[in-house]
């Protein structure tokens, strides 16, 4: 269902009468497309707290963006001030033309003291408000030292920084951390945060280990093709965006869906030249019959399938509970049991589980909802070391928050609103915002990152 709202808030006299009203006033915007596959303009590269040691330059030249000291050299408009600590030249947007930089990158690695936290702001406080519409906003962060309790308290000081600049920054931009150690190791996850790919992730803290990269060069372009990829409940809705994303980025589908659903799964798999597979996912067996169905093994397994059964506890019948329960969580357990004893994900795969926000901030009325994904989160955090250890295999998760689909489109029109509005981006994403970070958990190059819960919510204002 079109959001009426956003629509009109783009004209000028729904402009006028929600800043008269103090109404939200969301801002469309620029996701992935063929034609504009980059954010439109140059990267700034800020430092705070001294040297970080990080290599950074490479793998930021590597996202397409030009740096700024690029964008200077093509202009010739003369450099009327500078910004603190600029490791790739002092230029501000304004120095660069008439628009501002598309991407800040702001190297907070070596903050180790509150002093240190004063650099953070003199950095951003000149050059944020000049950040184009629809930016990016990428703190480095490292990770706590827990021999440090200085450093640890001002590195969590980020996260705070971080989400509130998050709420507060407008115009369709994002802000999100990163905690690295190791700058090549965090090249995918860089792309895809200074890309249109990432438009409705904010506000995240995500967690980049030192080693994981691919065994030889990656094709940025099409990083899965040779590839198998399962997706789960991918017959319509956000099943359907993953696996059009996957295919996209070359991998081989299989699009899984139950018996009822053979016909719409059918149809998925030969528009993506793919394959279905039609079985009760909560089957005892469904893990078997998957490595049956698939003797040469597959790369990368997708658990999207979910149902909900909303009802407030003191009248919840036990069936709604189990049945939320069974397959949200207990197929993926059992299904990624069995995959993983009979060796059917090939080393260098990949699970990306479906969590959502309810389960890390919960929801009235979905108690048995809210359990289920909580619980995918916490296999994946549990499961991921051990699974790296010894399968070679990351598992990640991402948290939808409000997603236009079908099922948020019957629901009542002003829980609905609220549902779009309540998130710093105030407007719901799209199917293929959950696709498009799944495929970069996907990603060959996404081996450091392992047991992540991202969110795709634009930041809502649920939980952290």
């Amino acid at each position: 269902m079109a959001d009426r709202y956003l629509s009109f808030t783009a004209t000028a006299p729904g402009r006028f009468l929600t800043a008269r009203l103090g109404l939200p006033q969301p801002a469309a915007l620029s996701r992935w497309t063929a034609e504009r596959p980059s954010l439109d303009g140059h990267l700034l590269h800020l430092t705070a707290g001294g040297p970080s040691g990080l290599d950074l330059a490479p793998v930021l030249a590597r996202t397409g963006l030009p740096t700024a000291t690029e964008a200077a050299r093509s202009t010739t408009r003369s450099t009327t001030g500078s910004t603190t600590g600029s490791t790739t030249g002092s230029t501000t947007g304004a120095a660069t033309g008439s628009t501002g930089p598309a991407a800040v990158v702001l190297d907070a690695t070596g903050v180790r003291d509150v002093d240190a936290l004063t650099e953070v702001h003199a950095a951003l406080h000149p050059v944020v408000r000049s950040v184009a519409a629809s930016g990016r906003v990428v703190v480095l962060g490292a990770p706590l030292d827990a021999r440090d309790h200085h450093q640890a308290a001002v590195q969590q000081a980020l996260e705070g920084f971080v989400r509130s600049l998050g709420k507060e920054i407008g115009r369709g931009r994002t802000v999100n951390l990163v905690r690295l150690t190791d700058a090549s190791a965090a090249e995918s996850t860089l792309r895809f945060l200074l890309s249109p790919r990432s438009a409705y992730v904010s506000g995240q803290v995500i967690g980049v280990g030192a080693a994981g990269g691919p065994d030889g060069p990656v094709d940025w372009d099409l990083p899965l093709a040779g590839r198998t990829a399962l997706v789960t409940g991918a017959a319509r809705g956000i099943g359907e965006a993953v696996a059009e994303t996957l295919a996209r980025y070359g991998a081989h589908v299989v699009v899984l869906d139950v018996p009822q659903a053979a016909e719409d799964a059918h149809r998925v798999a030969a528009r993506l030249g793919g394959s279905a597979l039609t079985l009760d996912i909560t089957a005892a067996d469904a893990g078997e019959r998957i490595a049956a169905e698939l003797p040469e093994g597959l790369d990368v397994l997708i658990h999207n399938a979910g149902i909900t059964r909303d009802r407030r506890l003191v009248n919840m019948p036990a069936e709604r509970w189990s049945s939320v329960l069974d397959v949200n969580l207990a197929s993926v357990l059992r299904t990624t049991d069995a995959l993983l004893a009979k060796g059917a994900l090939r080393t260098g795969g990949r699970i990306v589980a479906t969590a959502s926000i309810a389960g890390l901030a919960g929801n009235a009325g979905q108690t048995n909802y809210g359990a289920s994904k909580a619980g995918v989160a916490g296999l994946v955090r549990s499961l991921a070391p051990r699974a790296l250890a010894e399968h070679g295999v990351t598992v990640n998760a991402v948290a939808p928050g409000f997603i236009e689909t079908r099922m948020t489109a019957a629901v009542p029109l002003f829980i609905r609103e609220a549902g779009r509005r309540m998130n710093s981006l105030a407007q719901g994403g799209l199917p293929v915002d959950v696709a498009e970070t799944t495929a970069w958990l996907a990603h060959p190059a996404s081996g450091s990152v392992n047991g992540q819960v991202v969110r795709v919510c634009g930041q809502s204002l649920l939980g952290a």
